[in-house]
């Protein structure tokens, strides 16, 4: 990829350019807040994940008089459900209780599963409303109030494989991190198009997105689209530009989300192809367009773009086959710019060379 694109970034970094970069960091804290057993080496394997979950949990629904803390056999804190029976509580569903009791979870949470018991019997809330537990075998994942809609992890990521056939996870991380997550509160995945480099104001970018979602009311659903030129082992993405996001809460729309963000993709799918529709054009123009029938014609024409005599003889040189191409030519200049000695001399042989290339567009 980068022998094929690596004439077009000419652009030093302290010259003044009208795209506006930026570096995004969302994926690099996921990389390193990661267990290994919430990664996922495939988008295929994330998506049957999610699917497993999906059909192996349930929502029920019991008035707050339905629902009784209680500690488990094993000396945990559990929930009875109703007729429906007594359901250990994990970390987040517990913070949850505490918060609709409205009781510290750190004070609760030094107590004795019996005390803790009392205490949150003593402090729920009453009233006709029904609460919405999210269970999964004999645990409960969430517990909400009647205004929290789920959306699901598998509709989600089903939604990605239907509509970004195209893109993947980035290289690993260096501690092995994949880019794609899920864990017992949330999910993201960070994706790419490595194949989608384009150009855009004379310098190469690639799309890229994030996206993620908690179907237990973590966070809310959403997607980050960008173009970036780089992304480290920390996974990281550098020098990004056209970022734009999408979000939305848990609220009675929240499927809604599903068609946003299938909107977000298709339209950085259709910008790529337009973007690199019109790079090949010009990549097939460089390639046919010649400055010249001979050596002398071609060094006359390259004087004319400002290039010294020095170096356009050395690129005219270093042309194989003597057919003189704009491809040919920009190749020769760039191959020629490696082996200069002083970075801004380099950088003013680059410029030229992508002058040069302009001519085909």
């Amino acid at each position: 990829m980068q022998n094929t694109f690596w004439f077009l970034n000419t652009r030093s970094h302290t010259e003044d350019t009208a795209v506006t970069k930026q570096n995004l960091t969302r994926a690099s804290g996921e990389l390193f807040r990661r267990a290994p057993d919430e990664r996922f080496p495939t988008l295929d394997a994330l998506l049957a994940h999610c699917r497993r979950e999906k059909d192996e949990s349930e929502d029920r629904w019991h008035p707050p008089r339905g629902l009784a803390p209680e500690p488990t056999p094993d000396g945990r804190l559990g929930l009875k459900a109703g007729a429906d029976g007594l359901f250990a509580l994990n970390d987040w569903s517990f913070g949850q209780l505490c918060g609709l009791a409205r009781v510290s979870k750190e004070t609760v949470n030094r107590l004795a599963p019996v005390t803790a018991a009392q205490v949150l019997r003593e402090t729920l809330p009453g009233g006709n409303k029904p609460l919405q537990l999210l269970t999964r075998g004999e645990g409960v994942r969430s517990v909400h109030g009647t205004a929290y809609t789920r959306l699901h992890n598998a509709d989600l990521v089903g939604t990605l494989k239907d509509y970004a056939t195209d893109f993947t996870p980035p290289q690993a991380g260096f501690n092995g991190a994949t880019g794609l997550y899920c864990g017992e509160q949330d999910l993201f995945a960070f994706l790419i198009d490595p194949a989608g480099w384009a150009e855009i104001e004379g310098e190469a970018f690639a799309p890229g997105f994030f996206v993620w979602n908690s179907e237990v009311g973590k966070r809310s659903v959403g997607i980050q689209t960008f173009w970036f030129q780089a992304v480290c082992a920390n996974h990281i993405v550098w020098d990004a530009v056209e970022v734009i996001e999408f979000t939305r809460k848990h609220t009675a729309n929240v499927g809604d989300a599903l068609g946003e963000i299938r909107r977000h993709v298709e339209l950085l799918v259709r910008k790529r192809d337009e973007r690199r529709d019109g790079f090949l054009r010009v990549m097939k123009t460089a390639m046919e367009k010649t400055l010249g029938d001979d050596a002398e014609a071609v060094l006359k024409e390259l004087a004319k773009r400002g290039l010294s005599r020095g170096l356009a003889k050395q690129a005219v040189e270093a042309v194989a086959g003597g057919r003189f191409t704009i491809f040919a030519l920009v190749d020769a200049l760039t191959r020629l710019a490696r082996q200069v000695e002083y970075a801004g001399d380099r950088t003013a042989a680059n410029v030229q060379a992508a002058a040069l290339l302009a001519l085909a567009a």
